[in-house]
């Protein structure tokens, strides 16, 4: 069995993994390409409690995210918006809002994917990288399953729940239980969903 996927990433290994800055980061996320979030205790907001994971805009702190990395490390919140709301909420009680260090600022694990995908960054990296075929998997027994999964159960729920499914087929199918990784998988996939329009339901 494969772990699930990740839930987070800090906005540090997010840059790493993309090869660019957090404030990059930080414009595509005000531009309403990502949500950037992080972890709150509970808070009054006129009348309104909220904590837990929300959602920030990075330009309401954007000194954390200076490109030259001379900004400072934390910052404190005026607003907020819980993730499941639409609305934002402004933070009326601490008066000063709530500190947030900028190694706790982070990116959904799901909209990171899904972020990859609309810029196909794992084809670029890949392509850029000069990959070859990664290890000794049936790949082609794989697109096998794949027809079969779509003719006898339709699409899976998302992305990341197909490519879990196809990391448990393949470790059902071995000796060892092993399975590809999951970028490996994904650059496998990513055509057939392209084909087949695949999105993912709007929250």
């Amino acid at each position: 069995m494969s772990l699930p996927q990740r839930v987070f990433y800090t906005i540090h290994e997010a840059a790493a993994r993309w090869g660019c800055t957090i404030s990059d980061i930080a414009g595509w996320a005000d531009m309403g390409s990502l949500r950037i979030v992080t972890g709150i205790p509970p808070v009054e907001c006129d009348g309104k409690r909220a904590g837990g994971m929300v959602q920030i805009r990075p330009m309401d702190i954007i000194p954390i995210f200076r490109r030259c990395g001379t900004g400072p490390q934390s910052a404190h919140l005026q607003r907020i918006r819980p993730l499941e709301e639409k609305e934002w909420l402004y933070i009326s009680a601490p008066e000063v809002g709530v500190a947030v260090s900028i190694g706790d600022v982070m990116i959904l694990g799901e909209d990171l994917q899904l972020f990859e995908d609309a810029h196909n960054l794992f084809g670029r990296i890949a392509e850029g990288a000069g990959l070859s075929e990664e290890g000794d998997y049936d790949w082609s027994a794989m697109h096998v399953e794949i027809t079969r999964r779509v003719f006898e159960e339709g699409l899976p729920a998302s992305q990341g729940a197909w490519v879990r499914e196809l990391q448990d087929w393949f470790s059902a199918q071995s000796e060892d239980g092993t399975f590809p990784d999951e970028r490996s998988i994904r650059r496998r996939l990513k055509p057939i969903l392209d084909a087949l329009k695949f999105k993912r339901p709007k929250r």
